[in-house]
């Protein structure tokens, strides 16, 4: 339940890896609107950092400046130590491997053919060697003398990727290749595609808005909110220790509860959590993970708590609970999360425990959650 702040957080030991790419105050506006607000940000060699956040946060015009797609407006982008800010230096000369969404191969050319194009500096059995190399680790070397058009979406992906990993660039920029596929094949792509780049030892930054594929490929996260960074940390830091409401709702759902701080601790219905840095008598929210709540099924009602289920719904691997929480004289209507397959029948009494761990505590209108519980 303890937070720390995002300088503390940035004390926290890093690998002894050199910098691939360092941003130190980079802004960038379109017109009047300030697109990215002065984001410093380093990328480490064989470390992959994601940008996570809302559509129109400012993380994918952040990559493009990166990529020289877009021309550097203030700050100052360097990669391998060379300054890439003045006078502007165009992706091709960025030693830069890019892939978008979209995987845009040449439909002219074959998957072996699009693979060996940025190769053309080595003699031809070597293109040739790392390119089948490339996709037979991405599962694409049975495909070689295919073209585009006979590939599905995925396929293509992996090609697109492969083609953009063949130069071996110091550093890959990933703008969401995964968000077009459908859930089982994008999981499969972005397992085979953070081997590769772990094992090329490339740095990677990776542009995306889905939490869990941030907290799956990156050893470093970046979340953004209007043009900031709110925090950067790894994935247990930013889960465990979020230094705003922002941070803890953006990794989904909570329960918010709210109550005024007396002798540390505020009191709620499903019990008195620490409000560690928050001053007696200050309004608090404490928003409540729907995995922090353990429920216990009771014969009958607690004396004192009548909370009761409302609803349950199985979710494959978990089943989530509707419940009415009873406490301090009045209702909570909250979300539990719980492993396996739990359906008590709506009225069910039951007892509420929290998990610390999974509950945080903030000054009242602080950050910006959203809605209510």
């Amino acid at each position: 339940m303890q937070h720390e702040t995002q300088a503390q957080a940035a004390e926290m030991p890093r690998s002894e890896a050199l910098d691939i790419l360092t941003l130190k105050g980079i802004e960038h506006r379109y017109g009047r609107h300030r697109a990215v607000a002065g984001i410093d940000l380093s990328v480490r060699q064989g470390e992959v950092v994601c940008l996570l956040g809302p559509s129109g946060c400012g993380k994918t015009t952040l990559l493009r400046v990166v990529a020289g797609l877009e021309v550097l407006q203030a700050g100052d982008i360097a990669l391998q130590g060379r300054s890439l800010g003045t006078p502007h230096v165009p992706p091709e000369q960025r030693n830069v491997g890019l892939a978008f969404q979209e995987a845009a191969l040449f439909p002219h050319l074959s998957v072996l053919e699009n693979v060996t194009f940025g190769l053309k500096a080595l003699p031809s059995r070597q293109r040739r060697e790392r390119a089948l190399a490339l996709l037979a680790q991405l599962g694409m070397d049975g495909h070689a003398a295919s073209y585009p058009h006979t590939l599905s979406g995925g396929q293509q992906q992996r090609v697109a990727l492969a083609r953009a990993l063949a130069p071996q660039p110091g550093l890959m920029l990933l703008d969401e290749p995964f968000s077009s596929l459908d859930a089982r094949l994008r999981d499969r792509i972005r397992d085979d595609t953070l081997h590769v780049l772990k094992q090329q030892g490339a740095g990677g930054l990776l542009v995306t808005h889905d939490p869990e594929e941030a907290m799956f490929m990156a050893d470093r996260i970046a979340l953004m909110r209007d043009g900031h960074i709110v925090q950067t940390g790894t994935p247990r830091q930013l889960y465990c220790h979020p230094v705003d409401p922002f941070v803890v709702t953006f990794f989904g759902a909570v329960n918010e509860l709210s109550g005024e701080v007396r002798e540390g601790r505020v009191a709620t219905a499903v019990g008195e959590v620490a409000a560690p840095g928050l001053t007696e008598g200050e309004r608090a929210q404490v928003l409540v993970r729907p995995e922090a709540l353990s429920v216990e099924a009771l014969d009958e009602p607690q004396a004192d708590h009548h909370s009761h289920i409302l609803m349950a719904k199985l979710l494959g691997r978990t089943s989530l609970l509707h419940i009415c929480a009873h406490g301090l004289g009045r209702e909570s209507h909250l979300h539990a999360r719980v492993p396996g397959v739990f359906l008590p029948e709506p009225g069910q009494p039951v007892a509420l425990r929290l998990d610390p761990s999974q509950v945080f505590v903030f000054p009242a209108g602080a950050g910006a959650p959203h809605g209510e519980a």
